[in-house]
């Protein structure tokens, strides 16, 4: 496996193209998965959701807050298998204020304006992953790592 300091363009292209991702916490133990609408940070160092407080991911994150989010742009055809590209953010959540204008509500609503009222809803919590490293996996079996 490879270390790498930087993301290339392609992990910056695949982070601004795709819409959701899914969410990896646990639960007491066990894996539990979501799929979440999320944004990317300019500096790639964060990668912004929301959700409800009263849904288990949300009571998972409290509970530990080091999870992994997973973007691909698989197409469900059998080239999957050589051609699809999946990139885990591995980090922590940290809860960020969700004012309107503020930076990461602006960074979430730029990607999904039509998340406007689900993300400044008064039950929703905004999430940022802050991530410590992406893997970044293509080809089926090149793994390589990148450090933020």
């Amino acid at each position: 496996m490879k270390h790498l300091a930087n993301p290339p363009q392609a992990v910056t292209r695949l982070l601004s193209s795709r819409k959701v991702a899914v969410l990896a916490t646990h639960d007491h133990g066990q894996p539990y998965t979501s799929l979440v609408a999320f944004a990317a940070t300019d500096d790639l160092k964060s990668l912004v959701f929301a959700t409800p407080r009263a849904t288990r991911k949300y009571a998972n994150i409290l509970a530990d807050a080091r999870v992994a989010m997973m973007i691909d742009n698989r197409s469900n055809k059998a080239d999957d298998l050589r051609e699809a590209v999946a990139v885990t953010a591995i980090g922590r959540v940290e809860e960020v204020e969700r004012k309107p204008g503020s930076r990461h509500v602006k960074c979430l609503l730029a990607k999904h304006p039509d998340l406007e009222e689900f993300v400044t809803g008064a039950d929703q919590a905004l999430l940022t992953v802050i991530v410590d490293k992406y893997v970044v996996v293509s080809r089926f079996q090149q793994v390589k790592e990148y450090r933020v």
